[in-house]
């Protein structure tokens, strides 16, 4: 092959759009998904209607902020969580007002999450970008919003690096090919699955990301069109494990597997290998969270009253997901923002159904531990 036959990137190749993938290779990892994907909602199903509401709460949150942190932006939790409750005509006790921006990246999770099983069309896209960007800005920089990319700013290509020292990771298809491009990829999405349906997932943000068709927004609305396929390879508009969550905490490597893909050959098993990897951490990941929500909820039933206080509430989650160092009535002090005296009483009412039991020698040296083993899996009694 001369210099002049070189195909750099997948959109390249006279094969283009025709993915392939080695089933066989994918097999046993994608069962261990679809397993661990049925004890979940198992699971929820055990939960009962307002602990599973509250669970999907806390996941669409987690789904949103973390989507949006990958890119570098940084969104206010408690204000989503408000944006969401809002939209789904949920209570919400401690409601915070949310921001317009705020409020169109919601909107869009929802709209992908909740109408699963409409067709994506090119409008309904269209509307999830300029919810995305409702003053037509991207930070100082206007956008093209509702519409594809012109080629007006050049070519779309992914970049690092500061000026003089850039790196091109990869560069998207040219603006003049994305409406018939666009077109087959929306035609394909919306047709009966041909494979797993979390493997069409997998292969639907890959193959959006890759098209690259805004001027800006294209990882978040890709990861939306990941929760609109994952919804329908569930059958539910509820949403337990949080993908984006996964995917922030592996950063790197999503990009890394991203860009390997983009390039050279359309053969993208390595990619779902590594989706389908970051998947069932997600799930695992949501399977411990229901654990500790089933312990707390039969700590709270069984506690004077029929509920534990906001206080021990907000304790024992922190203490189940990372607390370090030993637990003392002046750290919950401190932490819950309460007396001594009441940190004690908290701390007792615990210790009596079983959730710590007191260590150290005397009073002056005493120490709480929970009654619970931590560590990379939760296990309660």
């Amino acid at each position: 092959m001369n210099s002049g036959d070189y195909k750099k990137y997948v959109w390249q190749q006279p094969q283009w759009p025709n993915w392939t993938f080695d089933s066989t290779r994918l097999s046993t990892l994608l069962s261990k998904v679809n397993l661990e994907r049925g004890r979940l909602l198992g699971s929820m199903q055990a939960l009962g209607f307002k602990l599973s509401e509250d669970a999907s709460l806390k996941v669409l949150t987690s789904e949103i902020v973390k989507s949006s942190e990958i890119e570098g932006e940084k969104l206010n939790p408690e204000a989503v969580r408000s944006s969401i409750a809002r939209r789904l005509g949920l209570s919400d006790l401690n409601a915070v007002q949310s921001d317009k921006n705020t409020d169109g990246v919601v909107e869009m999770v929802l709209d992908a999450t909740l109408k699963h099983q409409a067709p994506l069309s090119e409008a309904r896209l269209f509307g999830w970008h300029a919810a995305l960007f409702p003053t037509g800005y991207s930070g100082m920089h206007k956008i093209n919003v509702a519409a594809y990319r012109t080629h007006v700013e050049g070519p779309m290509q992914v970049v690092s690096g500061g000026i003089g020292r850039e790196k091109v990771h990869y560069e998207a298809p040219p603006a003049d090919v994305l409406q018939n491009q666009m077109a087959d990829f929306l035609k394909w999405l919306n047709a009966d699955p041909d494979c797993d349906p979390v493997l069409k997932s997998g292969l639907a943000h890959l193959w959006f990301v890759t098209l690259h068709p805004f001027e800006d927004g294209n990882g978040r609305v890709g990861r939306a069109v990941c929760d609109l396929t994952l919804s329908r390879a569930d059958d539910s508009s509820q949403r337990f494990y949080s993908l984006s969550a996964q995917m922030m905490k592996e950063r790197n490597d999503y990009y890394s597997a991203l860009e390997q893909a983009q390039k050279g050959d359309l053969d993208a098993t390595a990619w779902l290998e590594w989706f389908l990897g970051c998947l069932l951490r997600a799930v695992l990941s949501a399977n411990e969270e229901i654990k500790g929500t089933l312990y707390l909820a039969s700590l709270s039933q069984r506690a004077k009253g029929g509920s534990l206080n906001p206080r021990q509430m907000q304790m024992m989650n922190m203490l189940m997901h990372g607390f370090e160092g030993k637990l003392t009535t002046g750290k919950w002090a401190a932490l819950a923002k309460c007396s001594t005296d009441t940190a004690l009483r908290d701390i007792e009412a615990l210790v009596e159904l079983g959730a710590f039991n007191v260590m150290g020698t005397s009073r002056r040296d005493s120490y709480y531990a929970p009654n619970w083993i931590q560590s990379k899996s939760l296990r309660y009694p």
